[in-house]
This record gives structure tokens, C-alpha cells and sequence, in this order.
């Protein structure tokens, strides 16, 4: 077991939810592709916005598809911020 399923497991434990529910590498790609696409404060925010929408009944997958071409197609002139660039 990794440290990230041992992570997982006790974070869903203190929540009351099923850890087999977590479809942890489709959340770190779409962490790491709103991160690198869009602007770096925005991964945990999309991942808050997925659980949200996956809370609402939708499928985590495609849900997490659906943003990760929105972030993939994210205009340049809009996205990622430099170093040391973090909005307030």
C-alpha cells in the first residue's frame, strides 16, 4: 500500500466514504493538467469543482474528461501564470 492509498483510506474513513469510490490517478491528471494548462491554484479548485459535480450524480471519469479538455483547450493568453505570479 502507498502512502497515497493509506492517505485515502483514512481520509474517506474520517468522511464516511468508500476509498474504492476514488478514482485517484483520473483526479491527480486533472490536477496536474489544469496546474500546467491553466493556472496553478486552479488544480485543487477543479478538483473541489469535480467532487462537487460527482456529488451532484455525475460520472467522475467523465466529468473529469470534460475538464481536462476544457483545460486542454484553455486559451493561451489566459492560462498559466508565470513565477511567483499568484492572484489574490
Amino acid at each position: 500500500m502507498t502512502v497515497m492509498d493509506e492517505w485515502v483510506t483514512a481520509a474517506c474513513a474520517e468522511l464516511g466514504l468508500d476509498p474504492a469510490q476514488v478514482p485517484v490517478p483520473t483526479v491527480l491528471d486533472l490536477a496536474k493538467d489544469v496546474a500546467h494548462q491553466v493556472l496553478r491554484p486552479g488544480a485543487p479548485v477543479t478538483a473541489y469543482l469535480l467532487g462537487l459535480a460527482v456529488g451532484a450524480g455525475a460520472d467522475p471519469v467523465g466529468a473529469a474528461a470534460r475538464l481536462r479538455d476544457l483545460a486542454a483547450n484553455w486559451p493561451v493568453e489566459l492560462g498559466a501564470e508565470g513565477p511567483g505570479d499568484h492572484p489574490a
